[in-house]
């Protein structure tokens, strides 16, 4: 079970996920100094994976719209990580019309009930498609809902691969309540892409801040060797000769040349493979880098990443296991008992890279609702003193 960080300057500030899944993101919000004291999913399976990996005691296991915003304790910031079923290329693009992205207006509309309640802070996540879905209007829509709960609105993109040899690029909406707006230029940089710098010109009318968010880490960064999980060759899950030749006979004249210059490593090397449609023809293709591609939930086609081991003339494939899934999300360690590894897979597939999250707390998240707090003593202490 994960631990809470202690603190010697009292109470930590409270956090609540909704969209928790496995909680990727409370591990995250807790490593910055949050605490998570409510979290809602509507999973059974990633509840149970939940519960391997913390006090599940907080957890509803709920529908979203079955939610009222009396039933949300007391809370200094709120995180959603809301359905990409609609949002990414994958998808169906009905955007925040569709069932799923558009639970997003649930969460909203708990916000609301909330009322003086309502957190001071709260963060939205999805994928980049949340950028550009319907024409760039879902964005903007949902953003104009926060406005009218009081909240001013920032948008950064982060990539894992700042944090984890994954590229994974997410969107995330940070928005404050009046009296936590910090003032910032909007200028472009790592996480602040040349289309966010231009929403106040889009969109004048949606009521914008720009945080001065602080550098990514420094490189280098971690590369996929050290996610990598050491197998003996005659370990079963390497593929067998009729799947490896398979393999090999879809790969292009530029994959297998790929593939040859690495049998010729003098050290054995290792890279990510995923299969994509080509001309109507499924096909792998191996990354030149040592980072893995976007992990996704995996029932099967190109959402199933495949390792490829090479060098000293030979080379072996096989899927990419669970435990290379947690590393890949930051959580080396991270449990799920009884699941199957193909359950296990999905729920980190569809999970948060717990570092970006961590760097996204410790940079505003955590400090805000700090804040927070403080001025909430301080008020109750001057009230308290005017009563003397």
């Amino acid at each position: 079970m994960v631990a809470q960080p202690a603190t010697a300057r009292g109470p930590l500030p409270r956090a609540a996920e909704f969209f928790a899944g496995v909680g990727l993101v409370r591990m995250g919000l807790e490593q910055a100094g949050l605490q998570v004291v409510f979290a809602n999913d509507n999973n059974l399976t990633k509840r149970d994976i939940y519960a391997l990996n913390f006090d599940a005691s907080c957890f509803v296991c709920k529908d979203v719209r079955n939610l009222h915003g009396y039933d949300v304790p007391d809370i200094e910031v709120a995180v959603a990580s809301f359905p990409c079923t609609d949002l990414s290329q994958a998808g169906n693009r009905a955007g925040l019309r569709g069932k799923d992205s558009g639970l997003l207006y649930e969460f909203i509309r708990i916000l609301g009930e909330m009322g003086g309640r309502r957190p001071g802070i709260v963060a939205l996540e999805n994928v980049t498609g949340f950028a550009i879905s319907n024409g760039g209007q879902d964005l903007r829509d949902a953003l104009a809902a926060l406005n009218q709960l009081d909240y001013l609105c920032d948008v950064i993109v982060l990539d894992a691969r700042s944090f984890v040899p994954q590229s994974r690029e997410r969107l995330f909406v940070v928005a404050a309540r009046q009296g936590l707006v910090v003032p910032g230029d909007w200028l472009s940089s790592e996480v602040r892409p040349e289309w966010v710098v231009t929403l106040p010109m889009r969109f004048p009318e949606l009521r914008l801040q720009a945080v001065p968010w602080p550098p990514l880490p420094p490189l280098p960064r971690a590369n996929l060797e050290e996610i990598v999980e050491a197998m003996q060759v005659d370990n079963p899950q390497w593929w067998d000769l009729s799947r490896e030749t398979a393999f090999l006979e879809s790969l292009s004249s530029v994959n297998r040349k790929r593939l040859n210059d690495f049998k010729q490593s003098a050290t054995v090397i290792h890279r990510t493979a995923y299969r994509r449609t080509r001309h109507g023809k499924a096909v792998w293709e191996i990354r030149g880098d040592s980072i893995s591609g976007c992990l996704r939930t995996s029932r099967g086609g190109s959402s199933k990443q495949a390792i490829v081991e090479a060098g000293q003339g030979n080379a072996r494939v096989r899927w990419m296991t669970a435990r290379e899934y947690a590393r890949l999300q930051g959580a080396p360690e991270f449990q799920w008992g009884d699941a199957t590894e193909s359950q296990a897979k999905f729920a980190l597939g569809d999970a948060v890279c717990v570092p970006a999250v961590a760097w996204l707390a410790r940079s505003y998240l955590a400090p805000a609702a700090c804040k927070i707090m403080h001025c909430r003593n301080r008020t109750q202490m001057e009230l308290a003193l005017g009563n003397a």
